[in-house]
């Protein structure tokens, strides 16, 4: 079992920042995948940033240039700097944890998520 821990979420204006940290416990083993998923109002749920064992990480096009997703293994953290917010990035963030490089058919592991607002 894993357990996964999101914070860092809160009220920010546009143009500024925020750090989400997901922190990881249980039985951790790597390779592994993790990633942020968020949740916006009048939205699908989208996979906004992945970084998996051994390579670079991806994001959606909307956030690309912006975000930038790490992890700290020491502390089974994965963490998420949101630069440049925008309105449009106002949901609840949620962290994920699967064993394996990506492709693999394993359990998703998911936090219970934490709420960013961005306003004008």
């Amino acid at each position: 079992q894993v357990q996964l821990v999101e914070s860092g979420g809160g009220l920010v204006q546009a143009g500024g920042s925020l750090r989400l940290s997901c922190a990881a416990s249980g039985s951790i083993f790597r390779p592994s995948t993790m990633g942020w998923y968020r949740q916006c109002p009048g939205k699908q749920r989208e996979l906004v940033a992945q970084i998996t064992s051994g390579s670079n990480p991806n994001y959606a096009d909307s956030v690309k240039g912006r975000f930038i997703v790490s992890t700290d293994n020491a502390k089974n953290t994965m963490y998420l700097q949101m630069n440049s917010l925008k309105l449009e990035d106002t949901g609840v963030y949620y962290c994920t944890y699967r064993r394996g490089l990506g492709f693999e058919d394993s359990v998703v592991y998911w936090g219970k998520g934490t709420l960013v607002t961005v306003s004008s």
